[in-house]
């Protein structure tokens, strides 16, 4: 080979290098935004904001070097899907948009004896709203279900119906899951988990209704495995 030829290879090869290298650095310097919407489950009543499970996630994906800033949470104890609408527009997000979006809405309707088809309305406006906060990709939006509050010591304390509550969160699971696969976003069932391990003193905080930092764990797992697993940012 000729001097003048390796030479240029030598540079080529060099430059080469050099655009992967600042390609690679760029993909890890890319920070990622994050949108929580929901209630209690969301908000971690209870716990701490590191416990919460979007927090959680958060932590567990950079460990994977995938940085997100810290979760933007529009949630409050007590909120049904009308007053997480009217959450959303109080927040003065309109117009922004996230890398991902989380959406965990619904015992409170249930709490109340809403009915299912008015949860189903509101439900689907909620995660029409999702999706477009989420740059209207229904691939960046995930839906985790709603929890089975009935197997709390709460409700044994309360003597709760047991077997109506949970026939009534099924209900509402069913309509949200539906839902989610028409609309196309990812849907995590976290319900059947919780009715085996909800009733654990280590599993709930000091009310004895609301999840501990243990149950958020489990959840946050699960939404950074969908993330990394079937996500493509």
């Amino acid at each position: 080979m000729k001097p003048v030829v390796f030479i240029i290879l030598m540079i080529s090869g060099l430059y080469l290098g050099c655009i992967e290298k600042e390609k690679t650095d760029i993909m890890e310097e890319k920070t990622y935004t994050y949108l929580a919407l929901g209630d209690s489950y969301t908000i971690g009543e209870g716990v701490e904001e590191s416990g919460r499970y979007p927090n959680q996630a958060v932590e567990i994906l950079k460990s994977k070097g995938m940085i997100f800033e810290k979760p933007t949470i529009i949630a409050k104890t007590g909120w049904t899907t009308d007053e997480l609408d009217q959450g959303i527009e109080a927040a003065g997000i309109q117009g922004k948009t996230y890398d991902l979006v989380t959406l965990l809405i619904g015992v409170n309707n249930q709490y109340r004896g809403r009915p299912v088809s008015d949860y189903e309305t509101e439900f689907r406006k909620m995660l029409t709203k999702a999706i477009r906060f989420a740059k209207g990709n229904p691939k960046h939006v995930v839906v985790i279900s709603i929890p089975d509050w009935g197997v709390t010591p709460f409700a044994t304390d309360r003597g709760t119906d047991r077997g109506k509550v949970a026939k009534e969160i099924d209900a509402y699971n069913m309509a949200k899951e539906r839902i989610s696969k028409e609309l196309g976003v990812y849907y995590i069932d976290i319900t059947e988990e919780y009715r085996k391990i909800g009733a654990l003193p280590e599993m709930v905080v000091e009310d004895k209704l609301h999840p501990s930092e243990l149950v958020y764990k489990s959840w946050a797992e699960k939404l950074a495995n969908v993330i990394l697993t079937d996500m493509t940012f």
